[in-house]
């Protein structure tokens, strides 16, 4: 990994991966299992994994558990970050956050942009931090996803990344 510490040790966080789609299941939820073979590649631990329909109180209401749970460490939210009446993850999540970190949409749209152009302007992505979790929301698309984890997530959850991390600032259960 370029700009990875010397001599520094992975350390493994417990991700969470929430699937917001009306009409996805566990055979179809490509995204969602996307996302959770990449932490799981990369050495994380797969907290638990979700689907719940666009819906702001069901993906409050899951989101909000996971927040309070201190074996969970971060929350990666596939889906309902784009423009149409159904698409309310960002609605749903931003009242929870303590922190919001305005630069994952920025560069998460910044890296779109390279993708597909101009339509990245519909991308809603966001990410905050609430009770010391990290929670990522992004695009419900395949593609999304690969270049949300490929090109941010994965040194940004991995503590050797330099000069900074989200690692060092989540909470971490050490029981």
């Amino acid at each position: 990994m370029e700009n990875a510490a010397k001599g520094a040790e992975f350390l493994p966080i417990r991700i969470a991966v929430l699937t917001v789609s009306d009409s996805r299941t566990d055979k179809t939820d490509t995204s969602g299992r996307l996302l959770v073979d990449r932490l799981m590649t990369a050495g994380h631990d797969l907290a638990e994994k979700s689907i719940v329909s666009d819906d702001i109180y069901q993906i409050r209401a899951v989101v909000s558990r996971w927040i309070a749970d201190s074996g969970v460490n971060a929350v990666i939210i596939t889906g309902g970050t784009g423009m149409s009446e159904r698409d309310v993850t960002p609605e749903a999540v931003a009242p929870l956050f303590d922190k919001p970190i305005e630069g994952f949409g920025e560069v998460f749209r910044a890296i779109s942009r390279e993708e597909i152009g101009s339509s990245t302007i519909q991308s809603r992505a966001v990410a905050g931090m609430a009770n010391g979790t990290l929670i990522f929301c992004v695009p419900g698309s395949s593609g999304a996803c690969r270049s949300a984890w490929d090109r941010i997530l994965v040194e940004q959850l991995d503590i050797r990344h330099k000069p900074c991390n989200f690692v060092k600032i989540c909470k971490i259960d050490t029981k």
